[in-house]
Order: C-alpha cells, then structure tokens, then sequence
C-alpha cells in the first residue's frame, strides 16, 4: 500500500492518471472533489467554497480534509494504494510526507495553450472558455505554490502529445513504482 499525490495545473491531465490508477485498483482521493463536496453543502461556487475554507480554517484547510480522509480509510483496513489528485503547495506536499511514509509526488505537465483548448472542451463548473479567466485561474494555483510542487516532484509526465503516449507513460510510472 502506498499513498502518492498528482499535481498539474488545470487540465494538464491529472484526471487520467486517476482514472489509470483507479483501475489498478488504487482509491482516488481528490482534493478538488472535496472542495466541490463543501460547496455543495454551502450552496457556493468552488471558487469561493476554496476561498471561504482557507479564511474560516487556515490555509491547508483542504490537505488537513484530506489526510483525515485517507486515515479514516486506513483505519477502516484498506489495503490498496491511495492516490491524492490535486495537490498544490510544497506546505501540503509536506503535510502529506509528515503523515504518509514514502510519500512521492507525480507531476503532470502541459503547456498552457494545450490546457486552455482542454479546458473548453470539458467545461467543469470551475472551468473558462475565457482565456483571462483561465489566466486568472492558472495565477491563482501558481500562487498557492503549485509551480514549486511540480518542480520539486519525485516524478514529472510530460502531456502534450497524442492520448496513445501518454496513456504509455503513465501506465509505465506505474509499473516503475509498482501500483
């Protein structure tokens, strides 16, 4: 059993490596999710749901979520590897190494073009088809500190080219580690 995180900016593709591990058998716990999930309960957008978090509990509010998350899984026996998605400062990379031996950090990455065409494509809630709002939201994460997460990854996949590829250097990572 081994618990790892996922980091990219948006639409660099961190969902298929999820999706890749979840049929290995890995549990997917995404933090994004858990932003959406608090959102839901207090009728807001994730915006501001990540926002509001982060003033009323602190800044790692959602990586403290987590780990409770994935501790309440461990106590509750599970043997499978757990994947943490959407990690994005190095405080919560060191969150997550203070709680989870041998914790490592995957990093996908993909030029900012690339991710903006993606982004219109799938057009979740927190998604733009407008390319300052999709600065803004790269701004945002870069300044949460995801920029020197994934320059310190244990591991970085680059996603720029066809699905084929990528999909291979993914499942290759994983029998590298094997997950």
């Amino acid at each position: 059993m081994r618990v790892m995180g996922i980091s990219g900016l948006p639409g660099s593709g961190k969902g298929l490596v999820s999706e890749i591990a979840s049929k290995k058998g890995a549990i997917i716990v995404s933090m994004g999710d858990i932003i959406r999930e608090e959102a839901k309960k207090r009728g807001e957008s994730t915006k501001e749901t990540a926002q509001n978090l982060r003033i009323e509990f602190g800044e790692y509010i959602v990586s403290e979520l987590t780990i409770r998350k994935i501790k309440k899984l461990l106590d509750e026996g599970c043997e499978s590897s757990i994947i943490v998605e959407g990690i994005r400062s190095p405080h919560e990379v060191n969150m997550f190494k203070n709680n989870f031996e041998d914790f490592i950090i995957l990093s996908i990455f993909a030029n900012p073009a690339i991710r903006f065409e993606r982004l219109k494509k799938r057009m979740r809630e927190d998604d733009s088809d407008d390319l300052n709002e999709f600065k803004k939201r790269d701004q945002m994460e870069l300044d949460f500190g995801i920029g020197n997460v994934i320059s310190l990854s244990d591991r970085i996949i680059i996603n720029e080219s066809d699905l084929d590829s990528y999909t291979q250097k993914i499942n290759e990572f994983f029998d590298e580690i094997n997950l």
